[in-house]
């Protein structure tokens, strides 16, 4: 439906254009009426008619000013029929030939007006469907520059048709990149997304993965501006589509060639926050914020198994804190990353004590009858300090460990080998090396880890072989020298009896499982 606004001093004849005519017949609904220009001018500017019947003689502002107000007022103003009495008609005729639709003389005819909404409402949807066909050739057009650009494609000619496309007159002029989830990106969507930035300079595209993208001169946009902005630009999707939004915001930068740059500040943002299954609106420099609190309190936690290792206590009780307050001391901590590295620790801390022969499942759970479990730690100090006392603790067991290893014979061979299976191993060689006879080193072998000391050796060989053809393009031939069997055939003769498949059917089948 098209909006009419019907204005004219007199009540009696807008009452009598609202009765006389069928407006919905012609495709035409009245959206406003007014009896003076300045309400008329009011109108207009709020409510945006396609249509207005105006009278010429108005109080303050008459009908030929409220024209011209309105054409210089609006970059697309409406249609004007005049309604003129006798004594006007000349006089309106004369003076807006070229600014109005039509003039008709009071009193009224029902079937002259008839006749004119049908012509209009013609021109209208004409006049819209070529409107959406221009906006559709400029997105299209603007699409595959930006395209070009965020590719990391540049050149003068490229520069000058982005900067026309997006009105911007300096090379310098300041810019944002917003990032949408993948969408249907319909007329309809980028109408909706003109209305949030009606004033404002904003050019839209689609990536090559079909995320919607947008381009904004950021100087009218203050950050509290451009916030409450992207939030009504976020609900309104949101009830569009029905399911949750992601739009990410790139920080500022100089000039069409900072594009391919805010565009990889948008998409860093979009990825991180939709890996995490979180909806919203996110700021590069947010996130960025957040990524290096996380980056120092990762590193801490990462040097804490090896200090734990060490067994020095002030170090300990040092890093522990180090680590908390680089997560805590931000704008933006985050107890779910402290709770995850936490995690990640116990995990590193078991594995130590495996390798000293101790009961890592024995330790967790005193752990938990002692200081209660990780998840039970719903803010920083209680989750610093289960960290505080799961590291000291294991410091002592790794401590009392070590002393009992030490003349653990058994236990230094099976890490030579672990250390030195590549190399060329036989158990005779393995008895000189630890001086004892061989045959009671192979029984005391099989003891204490259940296989043969050739069973053992081919197991951690071809567990190294298979993490090298997961994460490595290494040739099998290749593999098989790195793990520590010379003839290729060997090597894959033993693969196929631990796994049960060739090398290459297993890289093959793990290449498969991660598309």
């Amino acid at each position: 439906m098209w909006n009419v606004l019907l204005v004219d001093d007199e009540p009696g004849v807008i009452e009598g254009l609202k009765m006389m005519i069928d407006w919905e017949s012609y495709g035409f609904q009245v959206c406003g009426e007014a009896l003076n220009g300045p309400d008329a001018l009011r109108l207009i500017k709020e409510l945006r008619p396609e249509l207005v019947f105006t009278d010429i003689r108005m109080p303050v502002i008459n009908g030929l000013e409220l024209i011209e107000k309105t054409n210089r007022m609006l970059p697309h103003p409406p249609k004007f029929i005049i309604l003129s009495g006798y004594d006007d008609f000349q006089y309106a005729l004369a003076a807006t030939r070229q600014r109005v639709a039509e003039y008709l003389l009071k009193p009224i005819d029902d079937e002259e007006i008839e006749a004119l909404l049908v012509k209009l409402n013609q021109h209208l949807q004409e006049k819209e469907a070529d409107e959406k066909n221009r906006l559709k050739q400029h997105y299209f057009a603007f699409n595959h520059m930006v395209n070009r650009l965020i590719q990391g494609e540049y050149n003068t000619d490229l520069e000058q048709q982005v900067r026309l496309s997006l009105q911007l007159q300096e090379k310098s002029g300041e810019l944002r990149c917003i990032l949408i989830d993948t969408l249907p990106f319909s007329l309809d969507l980028r109408y909706q997304v003109g209305g949030v930035f009606s004033q404002d300079i904003a050019c839209s595209f689609q990536d090559s993965m079909g995320r919607t993208g947008l381009l904004i001169e950021s100087s009218s946009n203050a950050d509290g501006k451009l916030q409450e902005k992207v939030l009504l630009l976020q609900t309104n999707l949101v009830i569009t589509l029905g399911q949750p939004v992601i739009i990410a915001i790139s920080d500022r930068g100089e000039g069409i060639r900072a594009i391919r740059e805010l565009y990889l500040q948008a998409l860093q943002v979009w990825k991180q926050k939709r890996t995490q299954g979180k909806s919203g609106v996110f700021y590069f420099h947010e996130v960025e914020k957040r990524n290096q609190q996380h980056v120092v309190s990762k590193l801490k936690f990462r040097q804490l198994p090896e200090i734990v290792a060490e067994g020095s206590f002030a170090a300990i009780e040092s890093c522990v804190e180090e680590a908390f307050d680089s997560i805590a001391a931000g704008d933006l901590p985050d107890i779910e990353v402290a709770r995850a590295y936490a995690a990640d620790l116990e995990l590193t801390i078991c594995r130590l004590l495996a390798e000293k022969n101790g009961n890592p499942d024995t330790f967790m759970m005193g752990m938990e009858r002692e200081h209660g479990s990780l998840g039970s730690k719903e803010d920083y100090p209680a989750l610093k300090g289960y960290v505080r006392c799961l590291c000291l603790e294991t410091a002592n067991v790794l401590h009392a460990l070590n002393q009992q290893n030490e003349n653990n014979t058994i236990f230094h061979m099976i890490q030579y080998v672990d250390r030195e299976y590549r190399n060329k191993l036989q158990l005779h060689d393995l008895a000189k090396h630890f001086h004892m006879n061989s045959a009671y080193l192979g029984q005391l072998f099989k003891k204490h880890t259940g296989k043969s000391f050739n069973v053992y050796l081919n197991e951690k060989r071809i567990e190294e072989a298979m993490r090298l053809l997961k994460r490595t393009q290494m040739k099998i031939s290749d593999v098989a020298q790195q793990v520590g069997y010379p003839k290729v055939d060997y090597f894959i003769n033993k693969f196929k009896m631990h796994t049960g498949v060739l090398p290459s059917v297993f890289k093959t089948d793990f290449e498969n499982r991660k598309r």
